[in-house]
């Protein structure tokens, strides 16, 4: 889950720094990164050919209660759930975009028999 924390380095320090936190301590930081990651929710997209083109397909929205094995093993979590593919996972907290980050597990494309989800699902 390493790989998370650089994802949310500047937001958290931002949110800090707008209540007058300019030098937090390593719990300070660590505290507020568990809250703002609890808030968070995460959108599995996956990068689907499409008339000459490219889209994002929306597979997937997770929130803080559901995205423990996508943030512990994201590679694995991605070919057991949705198979290999070009991914791209967005993190939001609340309604602020937090950041995005790319994966390209090998396997066979599960995703391709999905529906979509509704883009309109709330945060």
């Amino acid at each position: 889950m390493n790989w998370v924390w650089p994802l949310y380095e500047k937001y958290v320090y931002k949110r800090l720094k707008r209540e007058g936190i300019v030098n937090p301590s390593e719990s300070k930081l660590e505290k507020e990164f568990v809250m703002v990651l609890s808030g968070s929710t995460v959108t599995v997209l996956v990068q689907e050919p499409k008339g000459g083109s490219i889209r994002f397909k929306r597979l997937a929205v997770y929130d803080s209660t559901d995205m423990y094995g996508l943030l512990n093993d994201p590679v694995h979590f991605l070919v057991e759930h949705f198979g290999g593919g070009k991914f791209k996972l967005n993190f939001h907290h609340g309604w602020h975009f937090v950041a995005t980050r790319n994966f390209k597990p090998e396997g066979d494309p599960l995703w391709m028999d999905l529906p979509e989800i509704d883009s309109r699902i709330a945060r």
